[in-house]
């Protein structure tokens, strides 16, 4: 091999080193898990989900961890399967190793929308996460947000591989 291709290759290589994503932490393996029946409710109506993010915020920053907002209803069916997914302990322990969680009620889409417009997001459906970085209150997943909305028709571990790719 000559030298000018060898230097080549190494540029090349340099080059695609540079452009890959970095690798996301690997998700739990989730092997037959069942969710708990009936499916949890994870959304109190009546919390301060302002107070809840800046507190969960503050926390994170503090931790190095994500911050990860759960926007949804205890209406939605998605939203308790994927409650009932995050309850899963394997999951659980992952996402308290990552992310501080918070869960915010949106009611009937007519609640706490002040924190998706924040974000610069218009609501379209629910499950919504926002996974920010707390430091510079940077949403990083703008174009996934919805992407669990069908969190039924997802296995646990399809939803555990989704939450482990921002960290």
């Amino acid at each position: 091999m000559t030298f000018t291709r060898k230097i080549a290759q190494s540029v090349l290589l340099i080059a695609l080193a540079a452009s890959a994503p970095l690798a996301a932490a690997t998700a739990p393996r989730i092997a037959n898990a069942q969710l708990k029946q009936p499916l949890p409710l994870p959304y109190d109506t009546s919390a301060d989900a302002d107070a809840q993010i800046a507190a969960a915020k503050k926390r994170a920053k503090a931790s190095g961890k994500l911050l990860l907002i759960d926007l949804g209803g205890n209406w939605c069916l998605d939203c308790r399967v994927l409650a009932g997914v995050m309850e899963i302990p394997a999951v659980h322990a992952f996402l308290k190793k990552h992310y501080e969680l918070v869960s915010v009620d949106i009611g009937r889409r007519d609640k706490n929308l002040q924190i998706p417009t924040h974000y610069g997001l218009d609501l379209q459906g629910v499950p919504a996460l926002l996974v920010i970085n707390p430091k510079t209150d940077k949403l990083l997943n703008r174009d996934k947000v919805a992407a669990l909305a069908d969190a039924r028709s997802m296995t646990p571990q399809a939803l555990a591989d989704w939450l482990a790719q921002w960290v």
